[in-house]
């Protein structure tokens, strides 16, 4: 007999595709058919395969995989918006990574995709005024992917951080939907003042790798930050800025820099 697959096409097509992908992984690399269900098909929904990824990451000697995994079914369970920020994220490294051939391969591989979801339940408790959990979530997520979000910080949906290696997004910080960056991208403070000390970024944006973005400034909808520019004004929308200090060098190039990925400047 046929094995029996989870009926959940009609429901939730974006795991229902996950599913055929991990069947077919066990199909082509029967090595890895353990990894692919004790990560996804043995889950009947994204939201609890995603929770056990985060607590089979996150775990340490300080917290266990069940306390982990019970905490993060909690957060799925109370906020519908983590797993529909979740899908947005997945299909927004799909289709702007090209690296990236299946959905499966950002819940399973990217680190990138993986501090983001993490962040995002360390978000949801810092919410519920569970600072301290929060800032565990963060430490953890910071030592196993090296992506430093503070749990207060704002983060839109389709977001997609590439590499994912020595991202720092500080307390104050907000991130607008569909904005894609590199590794070591900074979105920092400028000193020890408190209070509202961290950069706004619109929607749209493209910021390039070991970008510095600094201070309460505001970039607009949009726009292009290079490849290692320091900014430290704010950017108008759909222009693209270079340089230590950065500066305007042009229009962005594309009405959606961070969905097409383009980050020559012409």
């Amino acid at each position: 007999m046929a094995e029996l697959k989870p009926r959940v096409s009609t429901i939730d097509p974006v795991w229902s595709r996950v599913c055929d992908e991990a069947y077919e992984m066990v199909r082509t690399e029967p090595l890895l058919g353990g990894l692919a269900h004790s990560s996804l098909l043995h889950h009947p929904t994204m939201e609890r395969a995603l929770a056990y990824r985060f607590s089979l990451k996150l775990a340490s000697g300080e917290m266990s995989e069940q306390l982990l995994r019970e905490m993060a079914d909690e957060a799925y369970g109370a906020d519908p918006e983590l797993g529909q920020a979740a899908r947005a994220d997945l299909m927004a490294v799909f289709d702007r990574d090209p690296a990236c051939q299946t959905y499966i391969q950002p819940i399973l591989f990217f680190k990138g995709y993986q501090a983001v979801q993490a962040y995002r339940i360390g978000h949801w408790l810092w919410q519920q005024g569970r600072r301290d959990m929060a800032y565990f979530v963060q430490m953890r997520v910071s030592e196993a992917f090296g992506v430093d979000i503070h749990p207060a910080a704002r983060v839109g949906r389709g977001i997609m951080i590439d590499h994912a290696h020595s991202i720092v997004i500080g307390e104050t910080a907000v991130v607008g939907d569909n904005v894609s960056m590199l590794h070591s991208v900074t979105l920092g403070g400028t000193g020890k003042e408190d209070g509202d000390r961290h950069p706004k970024i619109g929607d749209g944006v493209l910021i390039g790798a070991g970008a510095k973005v600094l201070g309460n400034i505001h970039v607009g909808h949009c726009s292009r930050i290079a490849a290692g520019s320091v900014v430290l004004q704010d950017v108008p929308p759909c222009t693209t800025v270079a340089g230590v200090p950065a500066r305007v060098v042009g229009e962005a190039g594309c009405p959606q820099p961070a969905v097409n990925m383009d980050q020559l400047i012409r």
